[in-house]
């Protein structure tokens, strides 16, 4: 029995051993203790156990001494507790609250490091080696017990490195502190690389469903956002925000921030890249064809669009990242989105910058909604004096398309100006430039709101500039002249000042044709075009007032006059009594001549006009129901007064080529610009 008691083992130490629970266990002194439970049983007798055991009990009574001697055997002594990283730990408390306390500068120069210090970091190295195996990366964020406890032991070597490169003989300690150093900057280096893999791969509740499901979800109108935004377990929100705290409280601030940056900022550049929107520079825009250019444009506006709204769940996210660091939280917010906010308005002056186009227009005017637009919630979402600098930025970008947007209007202005062309279109038709220029400026009046602030916002550069006509200058001569409300708007008053101008080019075009009946058809043609666009869009209806509209038609009646008088009263002349009787008897040579000249002209007017064009149905429809009504009534009572003194027969067929009803079937032939020759009709 003696052989099989325990030794005393060579690893205790009474150091290891707490006071309070050794106290707890047995009222001996300390050393008592230790020395009792260091000294070998006494063996004992058969006579003697004879005389404490029954007979009938000695066999059990040696079957429980067997047992009792191998759990003596494998057990450690009864009084020594083992040594783990939870009482390390403690340890470390205790020791880093000793540190904290009020010590003068003698004690604090003389302290010592504790013996249990190498021990600790022992059991301290063992655990990161076992979360740097892959059964704790594989599954981090999952046991959670496991990280907290890592986190634990990382902060208190942390503190404990801190804490002893303060006490003033800490030179005498360098081994060890550069044993603490090493443990550190190989916990902090796992941090890193979890806190690298966490970022760049993102989970949310929506990503454990089929990735079939979640590409549909994708390609859903108005569901941008949904994958747009970073997105992550609260599971890992929380492991994130515990790395970033252990490695920011260890001092290794600089390297988290730098691998968050790197992971967000190539996310963004993951998502501008499936928006189909790529890094450009201004030098490459300039080159670039404006075809390629134009297919650029509305891959920025969306681009920019969802940036807005991934900038505030971005700025979510670091703040629940770095909730104790709201400073670095901000900084790394700014780094991030500046840049991008910036390379966008790169984007725009680019443009801006491009050679101007007529054409270009209303891609401008997009890209200036967008940059205003957007400008509110990025106001919100960064600090005052940043927001002030990139609202200023963004103003002053806004401004350069707005400018080019006003350029584009001037250059409109001085090509309605130019057009001196002096060959006319045929038939009378609307002029080019009239459809043009028309519906370029009933597209426009579509941003009507949007033109109205670029225009104002130019007309405040040009007050600035006293060399310059302000647009308020032209205002009230204008209004003067026709009599429109005072508060007209910059914009409106370029419209005005445009369809005037349109108007004018066309009187001079008008010019161009000898016929001044045809003078009044190309007239009408294009006031009617003009009008009827007018009146179709209340946009620019808004624009230009029900004043110009009926001045507009005023025109249009009296160009209608001026053809009735040039062509077909002209006509009425050969159907006139006067001059037919003498001495109340009817001169047959002269109306013979009225018939032969009635004939001759009617054939030319049918054989011109029906070449000529008017487009518009209803304006042709008027100028054929207006000439029937003067003809026909003027042309049948004069034949059913004359008629019947012809002779009948041959005489009859000579002169009188035509009957009422073919008069009228001649005239629905007009203004279709197809000529046919009445013979062949008649034929």
């Amino acid at each position: 029995m003696e052989n099989n008691l325990p030794e005393k083992s060579s690893t205790f130490n009474k150091r290891d051993v707490h006071i309070d629970d050794i106290n707890s266990e047995t009222s001996l002194p300390v050393e008592e203790s230790t020395k009792f439970a260091a000294e070998e049983k006494p063996t004992a007798t058969e006579t003697d156990i004879k005389e404490e055991k029954p007979v009938e009990d000695d066999q059990e009574y040696q079957k429980n001494a067997e047992i009792e001697t191998i759990e003596t055997e494998d057990a450690p002594p009864p009084l020594e507790i083992q040594y783990t990283v939870e009482t390390a730990l403690e340890d470390v408390d205790r020791f880093l609250t000793t540190l904290c306390a009020p010590n003068g500068e003698d004690e604090e120069s003389s302290l010592n490091i504790p013996e249990f210090a190498e021990k600790c970091l022992d059991l301290v190295e063992e655990t990161i080696v076992k979360h740097e195996s892959g059964e704790f990366k594989a599954k981090w964020g999952q046991l959670a017990e496991d990280d907290i406890a890592f986190f634990d032991t990382v902060d208190r070597i942390s503190k404990l490195n801190i804490s002893i490169s303060k006490i003033k003989s800490h030179q005498n300690h360098s081994l060890l502190i550069n044993r603490i150093c090493g443990i550190q900057q190989r916990a902090m280096s796992f941090l890193e690389d979890e806190f690298r893999i966490l970022l760049e791969e993102p989970r949310s509740v929506e990503s454990e469903q089929s990735s079939g499901d979640t590409k549909a979800k994708q390609e859903q109108p108005g569901q941008t956002e949904n994958y747009n935004s970073p997105s992550y377990t609260p599971d890992i929100l929380s492991s994130l925000n515990r790395i970033a705290k252990e490695m920011i409280a260890g001092g290794f601030e600089s390297e988290c921030c730098q691998v968050y940056t790197m992971a967000r900022r190539n996310a963004f550049d993951e998502q501008l890249s499936r928006l189909g929107f790529e890094k450009t520079s201004i030098d490459d825009m300039q080159k670039m064809q404006w075809e390629a250019l134009e297919r650029e444009i509305p891959k920025w506006i969306k681009t920019f669009k969802e940036c807005t709204i991934l900038f505030s769940s971005e700025l979510k996210l670091a703040e629940e990242i770095f909730t104790d660091s709201p400073s670095i939280s901000s900084s790394l917010f700014i780094n991030l989105t500046r840049g991008l906010v910036i390379q966008f308005l790169n984007f725009a002056e680019a443009v801006a910058m491009t050679k101007r186009s007529a054409e270009k227009l209303f891609k401008y005017l997009d890209m200036y909604e967008t940059l205003r637009d957007s400008l509110p919630a990025l106001d919100t979402l960064f600090p005052q004096e940043l927001a002030n600098q990139l609202r200023t930025e963004m103003t002053t970008t806004r401004c350069r398309v707005g400018e080019a947007a006003i350029c584009i209007f001037c250059d409109l202005e001085n090509s309605i100006k130019s057009d001196t062309g002096k060959t006319p279109v045929p038939g009378g038709t609307v002029h080019p430039l009239t459809r043009y220029t028309v519906n370029y400026l009933k597209y426009a009046c579509e941003y009507k709101d949007t033109l109205e602030m670029v225009f104002k916002e130019h007309s405040k550069i040009e007050r600035a500039d006293s060399t310059s006509r302000t647009c308020t200058d032209y205002d009230e001569s204008y209004n003067r002249e026709t009599g429109v409300e005072e508060s007209q708007s910059p914009f409106s008053s370029q419209l005005m000042r445009m369809m005037d101008l349109l108007d004018a080019n066309l009187a001079a075009k008008s010019k161009l044709y000898r016929d001044i009946s045809l003078t009044c058809i190309f007239m009408m043609n294009n006031g009617r075009y003009m009008l009827q666009k007018v009146k179709g869009s209340a946009e620019i209806h808004s624009m230009v007032g029900d004043i110009w509209c009926r001045k507009k038609s005023s025109e249009l009646r009296n160009f209608h006059k001026n053809y009735q008088r040039e062509t077909w009263t002209k006509l009425l002349g050969c159907l006139s009594h006067e001059g037919l009787t003498s001495n109340g008897k009817v001169m047959k040579p002269v109306l013979k001549e009225r018939f032969k000249s009635f004939n001759v002209k009617f054939d030319e007017i049918h054989k011109t006009q029906s070449t000529w064009v008017v487009s518009d149905e209803q304006l042709q429809s008027e100028l054929r129901v207006s000439i029937q009504a003067v003809m026909i009534p003027a042309y049948r009572s004069f034949l059913a007064r004359f008629s019947q003194v012809l002779d009948p027969g041959r005489q009859t067929e000579k002169y009188i080529k035509f009957q009422p009803e073919d008069i009228e079937n001649y005239i629905e032939e007009l203004f279709d610009g197809n000529a046919t020759s009445m013979a062949r009709r008649r034929v």
